[in-house]
């Protein structure tokens, strides 16, 4: 279900591709992208659309809804907003306009940042306008062309706009005992990993619920405790199996296996070949 007031001034634009395969392969794609001159009663409400949109204000404020979240967005703020869930966005009541960039786009580059942006909802970041400006821009110059060269220019100005956005995030000054918190776990997991760890004792340690502690945790390292676990294991049993002459058995034994099919059968889907395998191709090696 879509409604909408499309009160915006005639000089506005707004551009619309369809993906071809090529674009389909890449981590990040735009499906539509537009420059709004919204006036006051512009508005815009939706159950869903299977892509993110991004925003970035220029003059005046937008205020953007989803769920119980309501965000009001200034100049010099952008946010990422997931359609897949029921939305509504509009310009704010006590402005008079929203100018704003914004672009429909999606991929497996996007997905992978939306939790780094919005870990327990819709949060407005902030961004400079000369961050900002030119791979919008470039967005809007490439889509009409829909050649090789303007796909991937496309993905480089998303990649560009939800990097910066990221690195704000996860830099600022509010999220730094957040930070901090995420830190101490990881390094604990690095530690001890050849040992039995529990979710429940790193929760403890952090005095936050669980389901916090491991948005945080996805946030700012971008996978749960669990798989980081493992990839701290598989990464030291890479090292033995290269360095060293031991049994398999014994490699997953002291990288906190419980046993060496259990091993063998990690190592194998996240290193792509046996632990044997990868001993024989590491040491060929140059």
């Amino acid at each position: 279900m879509l409604s909408c007031n499309l009160d915006f001034e005639p000089r506005s634009v707004w551009l619309r591709t369809t993906p071809g395969a090529a674009a389909l392969a890449q981590p990040y794609r735009c499906t539509e992208a537009g420059l709004f001159y919204g006036n006051a009663h512009f508005s815009t409400a939706r159950s869903e659309k299977n892509s993110f949109l991004l925003f970035f204000t220029l003059r005046g404020a937008g205020l953007i809804e989803q769920g119980d979240t309501t965000v009001l967005l200034p100049p010099g703020q952008a946010l990422l907003l997931n359609c897949r869930q029921p939305q509504s966005y509009c310009t704010a009541p006590e402005a008079s306009c929203w100018h704003h960039y914004w672009a429909h786009i999606d991929g497996s580059g996007v997905q992978a940042i939306e939790p780094v942006l919005n870990p327990l909802h819709i949060t407005a970041v902030p961004l400079s306008a000369l961050t900002a400006r030119e791979p919008f821009e470039q967005l809007l110059a490439c889509i009409p062309t829909e050649t090789m060269p303007s796909i991937l220019r496309q993905g480089l100005a998303i990649h560009t706009l939800l990097s910066a956005m990221a690195v704000q995030t996860l830099e600022n000054d509010t999220a730094a005992s957040n930070r901090a918190l995420v830190q101490r776990a990881a390094e604990h997991i690095r530690t001890y990993y050849d040992e039995p760890l529990a979710l429940d004792d790193l929760v403890s340690a952090a005095h936050i619920s669980k389901s916090y502690f491991l948005r945080l945790f996805r946030q700012y390292i971008g996978t749960t405790p669990y798989n980081f676990l493992l990839r701290c294991r598989i990464t030291r049993a890479k090292e033995l199996l290269v360095t060293t002459d031991l049994p398999v058995g014994e490699i997953a034994r002291r990288t906190g296996f419980v046993n060496e099919a259990n091993f063998s059968t990690r190592f194998s889907a996240m290193a792509a070949q046996s632990p044997l395998q990868y001993r024989k191709a590491a040491r060929r090696a140059p």
